[in-house]
């Protein structure tokens, strides 16, 4: 028998009838407060929270007072019987023009559960690129014990899950129970992470590297006819990686211009912005080399390696996610095709529809972490590109610091990658960082992984991620 925990603290029974149909839900306690009528929300999430067990039936015509408009519209007055509907009882707050959480948000539970929803019901809508599990998933040891802030933080926060490796075990292994976000998220759910999706996409370069697709990480991308017109021609790739491309009169974290185009590089392919959005004849035009946290930089870096591995770009991905990281569950990169690109146009392999948005379950994300650790350790040829990162870090140079912020906190970036973080600066410590609170952080030096998944930011990074690196065992 599963439960259900209510606001209040009360329980609702489930029982489960049979495992692959739906949960039979016994109120024995409103979920919570406010009556919200599933009309109210998208019709695929209310079908969603019914096939879940999380809606209640009710009578209509009890619920509304008798001779109202509602009573009336539901037609009570010819039905003695009554008018059922199923409901759910949520307080969610929806965001004004926009998909998302926005990152200084302070969401209620029920909008984190939604919002969650969203993102997974978003990202089942675009194509794929990606690699299989392997037939004989990497097994972890467990040695666990418990850690007071990190479950505080599942029970009160936007975290999904939170994974702590040392030494060659799992030794704190916590994912959000059943009554708070487990109908959305278990150890096999492919949670999508935005920016670590860029460390996913330098890694991938490095093995590109390896195998000799690309000759070196001082490889100008001047052979791709995509970019040959903009200001991204014979650009050193390492340039690219460091997000020092000089692209910064053009595109901030987002594009800065745009009216006929969304300025979210991702609404759209790389040709399009390089053919007839923002780039188009700006070749020549690139301004001095500094930082710049550039999003579409990574998109067309990810389709420069498809462009170069002459069709074996798959084939790339398995032989890093399935054969060395020997992941359980599929992983995928996402993809555009003609009814996510802004313009509704048909979209080919040649446009560079690849985004830089991965996906992966909870304990896959840990397996390629631990294979970066097992590269960097065994000096690897994927070893060596890593540190090679690490020797070319350049200083972030922002504004804004917060140590407390798992963006704000490090001081240097390459290849996609954090570094320097505060009290470990030229300390072997790399850190991958996406919206809404994915964040990864390696220890090379001892042996240790924190791999993090969540729906918002709102959790205590310092205390449970950083804090925990620093101290050491």
């Amino acid at each position: 028998m599963l439960t259900f925990k209510s606001r209040d603290n009360k329980f609702i029974k489930v029982i489960d009838c049979n495992m692959k149909k739906l949960l039979v839900v016994i109120l024995t306690s409103c979920l919570f407060s406010n009556i919200l009528y599933a009309s109210d929300l998208p019709k695929e999430f209310n079908q969603f929270l019914f096939e879940k067990g999380l809606t209640k039936k009710i009578n209509i015509c009890k619920e509304e007072k008798q001779y109202s408009k509602k009573w009336f519209d539901a037609g009570c007055e010819n039905r003695p019987g009554g008018v059922f509907k199923e409901v759910n009882d949520l307080d969610i707050k929806r965001y004004k023009d926009r998909a998302n959480i926005p990152w200084d948000g302070k969401p209620n539970r029920d909008t984190l559960f939604f919002y969650a929803w969203k993102y997974l019901d978003d990202d089942a809508g675009f194509e794929k690129i990606g690699s299989e599990p392997s037939n004989n998933p990497y097994k972890f040891e467990f040695d666990l014990r418990e850690n007071k802030d990190v479950n505080k933080e599942i029970l009160n926060s936007g975290l999904l899950s939170y994974l702590l490796y040392e030494d060659g075990k799992i030794v704190v292994d916590k994912k959000t129970p059943k009554d708070r976000f487990g109908a959305l998220f278990d150890d096999t759910t492919r949670w999508t992470s935005a920016s670590v999706g860029k460390s996913m996409v330098s890694y991938v370069v490095g093995h590109a590297i390896c195998d000799g697709y690309i000759e070196s990480l001082d490889t100008k991308i001047n052979d791709w006819p995509l970019i040959e017109n903009s200001l991204y021609h014979d650009q050193k790739l390492i340039d690219l990686l460091n997000m020092a491309a000089g692209d910064q009169k053009y595109s901030k974290t987002d594009l800065t211009k745009g009216k006929k185009w969304h300025k979210n590089p991702n609404r759209n392919t790389v040709k399009f912005h390089m053919k007839e959005g923002i780039f188009k004849n700006t070749k020549g035009k690139k301004s001095k080399s500094k930082y710049n946290y550039s999003n579409v930089v990574s998109n067309i870096v990810i389709n420069y390696v498809w462009f170069k591995s002459q069709g074996n770009f798959e084939k790339l991905l398995e032989k890093i996610f399935k054969d060395k990281a020997k992941v359980a569950n599929s992983v995928h990169f996402l993809m555009h095709d003609k009814d996510s690109v802004q313009g509704n146009y048909n979209v080919t392999e040649n446009d560079g529809p690849i985004r830089y948005s991965f996906n992966a379950s909870r304990y896959d994300y840990l397996r390629i972490a631990k294979a970066m650790l097992d590269d960097w350790q065994n000096d690897t040829c994927a070893g060596k590109f890593l540190k090679t990162l690490y020797q070319n870090k350049i200083p972030r140079n922002e504004k804004w610091k917060d140590d407390n912020s798992p963006h704000l906190n490090p001081k240097s970036y390459s290849g996609f990658f954090y570094f320097d973080y505060s009290g470990l600066k030229n300390k072997p410590v790399m850190g991958m960082n996406g919206y809404g609170g994915q964040n990864i952080l390696i220890d090379f030096e001892k042996s240790r992984i924190i791999v993090m998944n969540a729906i918002h930011d709102d959790y205590n990074w310092k205390k449970i991620a950083h804090s925990v690196i620093k101290k050491g065992k």
